[in-house]
């Protein structure tokens, strides 16, 4: 598809069928001319004398109708249009031979039939909206129920496109400082602390992950959201997960480290079927094999990715090292705190708050499970954002994620020589990411994508 937009598109753009109005839309520089042939306004309005959008009344002329047809013009003539081009649409009656009628007079006074998409493709290319929104628009057409209007709704009016703009504004600033210390390195200037360049990392970080779950969750293909049971070996998770699905499910050892990788069941909580991770324990020994990085890479991005992570506490110990850490730390995603090996816990023992359980005796189970229910329902409540969207741009927010990441490592490890350029490297890579889901990145392959799924006169 070639994208020139200095012609004047038209195309019907109410849905097909009779019904008591329809509405034929036009939208380039030569929209006045092409209404002079076949609109006439009431009274001693001339439409040349228009200067800012109004509706006006008048009456259609189609050379083969028998009679003239009442019409309102709803008339855009500057830039404030949809568009940001000169635009009008023309309300008469909803039969479709006469709509047709109607785009035939336009075309042949040399208007262009529209694509499918065209007008909004035209809206986002002259920066009228950002990608996102444009998507919310299709978004929009295709909702069959009031949810996902609404959601499609909030996300038009900017409820993803807001937050993103505000992150890649954030970020430009900071790669603006960091670079500026670059330039002036031989300088005894300071223009942005190692501590406040880790903390904002650390923020857009999390900013960035919140987004991406929101897009995980609308975006699974399979509908079903994930639950995750994370923690240290041997505190019982795959004891726990065989007691929730009611089989054997896992593997159960006093061993520790049995799960080097990953199991995954389904269970209903309340109605709600979900997939239960079993991840593998924390490895404490630091071992460099390639099976033993591989499982904790998994445990990382399963419980960085899951829609609830279920922290699992061994009641029979005191907290080790790695637990209050994670305690201490805001969570990437959703989190239940869940207390295992209650029937056998040590009463002197410092624990948080959490959901008492025993995968022995089955106490606190159910109350697990309405609580599991009751997160993921919360979640699912919180999206904004439409499936399409979804689809696209996850991978383009993990990439930022992971670039914002290893920026943090870079900088939480110590910047030693040369390090500055690596964390404004990864900037970089990050802020393409996020250009490329507002649009301000984007390739034709892209754009084809996207509005080959409208339908014409959107």
């Amino acid at each position: 598809m070639s994208y020139l937009f200095n012609d004047t598109i038209a195309a019907i753009a109410t849905a097909p069928g009779g019904a008591a109005r329809g509405i034929v839309r036009l939208s380039g520089p030569d929209v006045l001319d092409y209404l002079n042939r076949c609109f006439q306004p009431e009274g001693v309005c001339h439409l040349e004398e228009v200067r800012y959008p109004q509706v006006v009344a008048g009456i259609v002329n189609l050379r083969d109708a028998r009679a003239e047809l009442p019409c309102q013009l709803y008339y855009w003539p500057t830039e404030r249009s949809y568009t940001r081009a000169p635009t009008a649409e023309l309300h008469t009656f909803g039969s479709p031979p006469l709509l047709e009628e109607l785009l035939l007079e336009l075309c042949a006074a040399g208007a262009r039939l529209a694509r499918p998409g065209e007008f909004t493709l035209r809206a986002y290319m002259s920066g009228r909206i950002d990608l996102t929104q444009a998507e919310a628009v299709l978004g929009v057409i295709d909702s069959r129920e009031r949810d996902d209007l609404d959601m499609a709704l909030q996300q038009l009016a900017g409820g993803l496109a807001g937050p993103l703009n505000r992150l890649r504004s954030n970020l430009l600033d900071l790669l603006a400082e960091l670079e500026a210390g670059l330039d002036f390195a031989e300088e005894d200037i300071e223009f942005i602390s190692r501590d406040e360049l880790h903390s904002r990392l650390l923020e857009a970080g999390r900013v960035v992950s919140s987004i991406a779950r929101q897009m995980t969750w609308r975006g699974q293909t399979s509908g079903e959201p994930t639950v995750a049971l994370v923690g240290w070996p041997n505190v019982g998770k795959s004891s726990l997960m065989n007691a929730l699905c009611g089989d054997e499910a896992a593997i159960v050892s006093r061993h520790a480290g049995t799960t080097r990788d990953y199991l995954t069941t389904r269970i209903d909580v309340g109605g709600l079927v979900c997939r239960l991770i079993d991840t593998a324990g924390v490895d404490h020994q630091d071992r460099e094999s390639d099976e033993a990085a591989a499982a904790q890479q998994m445990r990382r991005e399963q419980q960085r990715q899951c829609d609830v992570q279920l922290l699992c506490i061994d009641t029979t110990r005191p907290l080790n090292t790695w637990e209050q850490g994670q305690l201490s730390s805001p969570p990437d995603t959703p989190r239940l705190i869940v207390l295992t090996k209650t029937d056998a816990a040590q009463s002197e023992t410092d624990l948080p708050r959490g959901l008492a359980t025993s995968s022995k005796t089955l106490d606190g189970l159910d109350l697990l499970r309405r609580a599991i229910a009751e997160t993921l329902s919360a979640r699912q409540a919180d999206s904004q954002v439409v499936a399409g969207t979804a689809v696209r741009c996850r991978e383009s927010l993990i990439g930022a994620a992971e670039s914002l990441t290893r920026g943090e490592r870079l900088v939480g490890g110590g910047i030693a020589g040369g390090g500055e350029e690596l964390v404004a490297a990864e900037l970089r890579i990050a802020l393409h990411e996020l250009g490329k889901i507002v649009g301000a990145v984007y390739t034709d392959d892209v754009l084809d994508r996207i509005f080959s799924r409208f339908c014409i006169g959107k």
